[in-house]
């Protein structure tokens, strides 16, 4: 057993098509938290007795075993909730009656058993929702029943179940493959019903008293010997789907009125003996799928093209129909470039449920005389000169004809060069380059300094703590990013080398410098620099001196003159279609069969064996395997030795245990099975979340693995019982990965696998030949983009009318329309902070030092790090209800208790903090305090109003780590720091944050504290309290008592200044002089977050609160702003075609809104790009910065 310590943190695995039949893994027992299993087709016969320690368990399903009874364990799992057990050979004596007592039992399945009768204590099953009794025998009497199958179970009006009248809550029933001739009366008292199949049957009428049926949503009555359908019919509004397939339905059975049923979405009468259809059907607007083959159709109304939801329509195999023509098309909503989506104001206005402005009525100004007079006398005196203007749009007009014939002669004389033929290096086109994969997309877009070191023969970036340290064997990209003076960035590039690296290092890091140059599409040239001779601006680009340090830090891409070590492996060769399989055996003689073909694969060589039995088509595709095994992962220095059979001596019989090198005298027997077929692999998905593990199973279609399974994002586990193989993504987080080695050893070791099975780690892009055997289209496949574009698909030739009218059109935009969030009132705050603190007993701080958590010391409560990682123990007080001690008042109570622990992570931090809280600290919690825990994870300026509250507005944010501010006061000059202050929404939201400390970030509306220090030992300097001329008072007095906390110091003087009382020595020097700022706040009245996505499947707009923050701008999606004067269209840098359209659209919807609802302030749109926002977009976030990258 795998002792890895993974397993109590798995909340789901799915172990289907497992063979279990010998053993059941006993390791299970250890998933103590696991709340889903799936054991379906696993071969048991008997509940194991590991899943009684599953106390969590909620879904269980055990489909398609072979068990006869449910006795065992599975009575004590007090939380199950889902149970299956379809496709077994469980009787009715095998239930036993303790599993009805189970209160969070709410569904059931026993369908395709031997049930013969009701089980034992069925009827104490209350919390019962759902029972599947399919393919048996009896039908059980439970009041709270909300489905009920009964297919096939030879029902007739005469042994129809007395008792189902009373199964009133019966919300799904399936009567279908049984012999009823008409509807059974004990139906027409189930008013709940919404589905109900009765097809299969011998029902010749229908009784008007279906109309009671108004909550029903699927009708199903195909099958029968209907001849026509009751008028009641058409009063059930809620019907979506009516199916009559196969019955003796003529023109004259169907209901003139049957328009009525405005949701019918599907209406499904084939096999019958329609002539036509009523014209009314074509009045059912929300019909999809409209089938009527079969028939005897002669026409259809003409109508019927005016369905403009209709999907489907199924007319074939009526040979004397005609089918009208269609009328001309129009174009629908905005059109097909946005998806036939109408984004207009009164449209939208109507689906949000908005009250639609009147058009305000305009006064005709041909009608007013003094306007009239005004335009008499504007056009007098601007006759002349409206007729110069005439003449020199001819003029202009002429010119650019001219050009364009120009443009056209030249495009005629390059078609006519383009016809003479090239010579042979001409015609050779230059490969596209791809440096994605080698830069960050985000290079180069914020000012600063980047530095990559090359390690085999890749730049890998080098941590900000380790610029101006240089190893003397490495080579390194230097890269700097400045504002240029007109607002455009500008770079610098330099290589560096050192004075005892390697020739790859040397070269690959003039190639790559000049690949990044062109990645950005700089241009500058690039700048070489040697260790010891380096010019004076590449020293200045670092704030210290530079260090060299003797070795290197990256290792050579050269090889080496070390062995590599290679695993030895011995295959059988089977056919597979077009490709082979390898199936894993023993390294031994008693492996070979003379039917097969071998390979052994040492390392360096490649041992191929068959005889004269084998198959030759499997000799030359293990042949073609050997040497890709050798091209693509030995580097062509392999030796592939074939033709063994013949070799009187060879080392091949030395490596498969023989004493000799000679062959064996004794002949090789046939030993494997002529049906052997190989185990069907398995792909596991590895998925992280807050605490917990889920291996679910990957759906594979037409079982057959595709190499677009594997997405990039994500880490696999493939499972083919001899081999398993964890696949990690380019993309995925350490997080993961290391979750995905520590399952794998679980999952590995809880079969019995023989001793030749193997684990194997795949990085993506360097998959062994073994691993893409198992894909039946690895070397085939071929990324293509399936954006779905109005464009794109009609590159590709597709009927874009009828493609458009496919596509979903639902949208959301309501968030658009609904009122800005009120701010709470200063006084409401401060009542609401009591309430939120009122239950609070005690609180411990722990902050990330190193690899363990450390209490936080008093004095820095209150303080956070964007560096940094803390965990805050909440201990509540929970009232007890006095209800339970009225019988004994002298009885003294206990007080209850409740325990959060809120985990704070800063926005430059990395997710180890969370791993090391997760598998360290967390587990000594849930220790102490069991169930009455619970852990809150939180991001920087996402917390939540209770955790706030606590800090009583005292929350500071500083940038950088508790290391770098011990470090920078020791600095002899340490950089200044400025501090502001804000609330969002309300004052409970008040933060103050450290920013950048420049003129420019100031606000006339907010106070700021600014530190200057002088860089003494004694870590002297000045604390300037600056308060805006507009700013709120109980803000001045906040920020007063914060500064007084934070700089407690005798050696520091504190000096409270208002706006325009600045001093001219260090105030403005720290903030880099003197320079213009934003005098008034008023955008914080307006401000609103929008987020555009396509998440739902359908396009949505929903509000962020106003408590956003930069870290609500999400990569994936469109992001609409409005700061009260312009609304900004912010674009991720992953998001989609569709949903800058959409976007587009909906922003302008919402400036035409706000025209009519503020005319005041009448907004402008602007386009905004991540890393390219405007000081207008910035202002409205606390605390903006550069963006947070994704750290593991």
């Amino acid at each position: 057993m795998a002792n890895t310590g993974v397993l109590p943190f798995v909340r789901g695995i799915d172990f289907s098509t497992n063979d279990f039949s010998n053993e059941f893994p006993h390791s299970v027992k250890l998933m103590s938290s696991v709340q889903w299993l799936k054991l379906n087709n696993t071969y048991l016969n008997k509940i194991p007795e590991e899943i009684g320690n599953l106390l969590k368990l909620e879904h269980l399903s055990l489909k398609k075993n072979q068990l006869e009874k449910l006795h065992g364990e599975i009575t004590e799992l007090t939380n199950l909730r889902i149970l299956n057990v379809r496709q077994n050979n469980i009787k009715s004596s095998g239930i036993p009656p303790d599993l009805f007592k189970l209160e969070e039992l709410t569904t059931l399945d026993f369908s395709h058993n031997n049930l013969k009768e009701v089980p034992e204590g069925l009827e104490k099953a209350r919390s019962l929702l759902v029972l599947n009794l399919s393919y048996n025998k009896q039908l059980p009497s439970l009041t709270s029943l909300e489905t009920l199958h009964m297919r096939d179970t030879q029902r007739t009006l005469n042994n129809m179940p007395s008792s189902l009248e009373t199964l009133t809550c019966l919300t799904d029933l399936d009567l279908s493959k049984n012999e009823l001739s008409r509807v059974p009366d004990a139906l027409y008292t189930l008013t709940n019903l919404q589905r109900l199949n009765l097809s299969n049957n011998a029902i010749a009428e229908l009784s008007l008293a279906l109309d009671v049926w108004q909550k029903l949503v699927v009708l199903n009555f195909s099958n029968n010997l209907l001849t026509s359908l009751p008028s009641s019919l058409c009063k059930l509004s809620s019907l979506r789907q009516l199916y009559l397939n196969n019955n003796k339905l003529k023109f004259d059975g169907i209901p003139s009125g049957i328009g009525k049923l405005s949701s019918l979405e599907i209406f499904s009468a084939c096999g019958n003996e329609l002539e036509m259809i009523p014209e009314s059907l074509c009045r059912c607007g929300s019909l999809k799928k409209l089938i009527i083959s079969s028939n005897c159709l002669v026409t259809v109304p003409d109508t019927i093209h005016l369905l403009s939801d209709l999907e489907v329509l199924d007319l074939k195999n009526n040979p004397d129909l005609v089918i009208p023509p269609r009328p001309k098309t129009y174009q629908q909503g905005s059109g097909i470039e946005y998806y036939n989506i109408d984004f207009s104001l009164q449209n939208q206005l109507r689906l949000a449920g908005a009250s639609i402005p009147q058009p305000q009525t305009n006064i005709n100004a041909s009608k007013d005389p003094i306007a009239r007079k005004l335009r008499l006398r504007r056009g007098r005196r601007d006759t002349e000169t409206s007729a110069d203007q005439d003449q020199a749009k001819i003029l202009k007009g002429m010119k650019e004809i001219a050009k364009g014939k120009n443009r056209q002669t030249s495009i005629d004389d390059e078609e006519a060069q383009s016809l003479k033929p090239k010579r042979w290096d001409e015609s050779l086109e230059k490969p596209p380059l791809d440096y994605s994969e080698i830069f960050d997309n985000d290079i180069g877009q914020i000012a600063g300094l980047t530095i990559w070191e090359i390690e085999n023969f890749l730049p890998n970036m080098v941590d900000e703590s380790l610029h101006s340290k240089f190893y003397e064997a490495d080579c390194y990209i230097i890269l700097k990013t400045f504002w240029d003076e007109n607002g455009g960035l500008t770079y610098s590039i330099y290589f560096w080398i050192g004075a005892k690296s390697s020739l790859d290092k040397k070269a690959c890091a003039a190639m790559h410098a000049v690949n990044l140059r062109n990645f950005l599409g700089a241009e500058c040239r690039t700048i070489r620099e040697e260790q010891g001779d380096e010019s004076e601006e590449f020293i200045n680009l670092f704030d210290s001196n530079i260090e060299y340090i003797e070795g290197g830090r990256t290792t050579s891409g050269f090889y080496t003159v070390e062995d590599v070590i290679y695993t030895t492996r011995f295959y059988r060769v089977h056919g597979a279609g077009a490709s082979i399989h390898l199936e894993p055996v023993p390294i031994s003689v008693e492996s070979l069969d003379p039917g097969y073909t071998f390979i052994l694969d040492i390392g360096l060589k490649i041992y191929i064996w068959y005889s004269s039995k084998s198959k030759n088509t499997l000799k030359s595709k293990a042949r073609l395997v050997a040497e890709k095994i050798n091209k693509n992962e030995r580097k062509n220095k392999a030796e592939i030795i074939t033709d063994i059979d013949n070799f009187k001596t060879s080392e091949f019989w030395l490596l498969l245990g023989e004493d000799t090198d000679a062959k064996p005298e004794q002949p090789f027997r046939e030993h494997v099975d002529g049906d052997f077929k190989p185990v069907t692999p398995k792909l596991y998905q590895v998925k992280l979340g807050m605490g917990y593990l889920e291996l679910p199973q990957v759906e594979v279609p037409h079982n057959k693995l595709v190499k677009t399974l594997l997405e990039t994002e994500n880490v696999y586990i493939l499972d083919c019982f001899l081999d398993l193989f964890v696949w990690f993504g380019k993309k995925s987080t350490k997080l993961v990965r290391a979750a995905a080695v520590k399952l794998s050893h679980e999952l590995f070791s809880m079969l019995n696998r023989p001793s030749h099975a193997l684990i194997t780690r795949v990085q993506q892009g360097t998959e062994p030949q073994i691993l893409k055997l198992k894909f039946s289209d690895w070397d085939d496949v071929i990324a293509v983009d399936f954006t779905r574009t109005a464009e794109s698909v009609q590159k590709t030739g597709a009927d874009l009318v009828k493609w458009a009218q496919q596509q979903e059109t639902k949208t959301d935009l309501s968030a658009l329309f609904t009122a800005r969030q009120p701010t709470i009132p200063f006084q409401e705050a401060m009542q609401l902070m009591e309430e939120c603190n009122e239950d609070l007993e005690g609180m411990e701080c722990f902050v990330l030092e190193g690899k363990k958590f450390a209490k936080l010391p008093e004095e820095e409560k209150g303080h956070f790090y964007s560096k940094e990682c803390y965990v805050f123990l909440c201990r509540y007080w929970v009232p007890v209800d006095d209800c339970e001690h009225e019988t004994d008042p002298d009885t003294p109570v206990e007080e209850d208790f409740q325990c959060i622990v809120y985990f704070w992570q800063g926005r430059d931090a990395s997710n180890m903090g969370w791993l090391t809280f997760t598998f360290g600290l967390q587990k000594k919690f849930k220790l102490l305090f069991g169930e009455k825990l619970e852990v809150i994870r939180m991001h920087q300026q996402q917390e939540n109003i209770k955790f706030l509250a606590h800090f009583e507005r005292h929350f500071v944010i500083h940038q950088g780590s508790r290391k770098e501010e011990r470090e920078n006061e020791h600095l002899e000059q340490p950089p200044a720091q400025l501090y502001q202050l804000r609330a969002n929404g309300s004052a409970l939201c008040t933060r103050i944050i450290q920013v950048k400390a420049d003129a420019t970030f100031l606000n006339s509306s907010f106070c700021y504290i600014l530190k200057v220090p002088f860089g003494n030992e004694d870590n002297s300097g000045l604390i300037y309290v600056w308060v805006g001329s507009k700013a709120d008072p109980e803000d001045i007095k906040l920020v007063q008592e914060i500064a007084d906390s934070m700089f407690n110091n005798p050696w520091i003087t504190l000096q409270v200044i208002n706006e325009g009382e600045e001093p001219d020595n260090f105030f403005w020097y720290a903030l880099g002089g003197s320079k213009s700022y934003d005098e008034s706040a008023d955008f914080m009245n307006y401000t609103r977050l929008f987020r555009c996505s396509n998440e739902r499947g359908y396009f949505t707009v929903s509000e962020k609160c106003t408590d956003f923050c930069q870290d609500d701008l999400a990569d994936d999606d469109i992001m609409i702003l409005d700061n009260g004067e312009q609304v900004f269209l912010w674009l991720g840098a992953r998001c989609s075609e569709v949903e800058i359209k959409l976007a587009y659209k909906s922003a302008q919807v919402y400036i035409q809104h706000l025209r009519v609802k503020q005319p005041d302030k009448i907004r402008s749109l602007f386009l905004t790009l991540k890393n390219k926002e405007s000081r207008r977009f910035t202002k409205c976030f606390h605390g903006w910065g550069s963006h947070r990258k994704c750290l593991d």
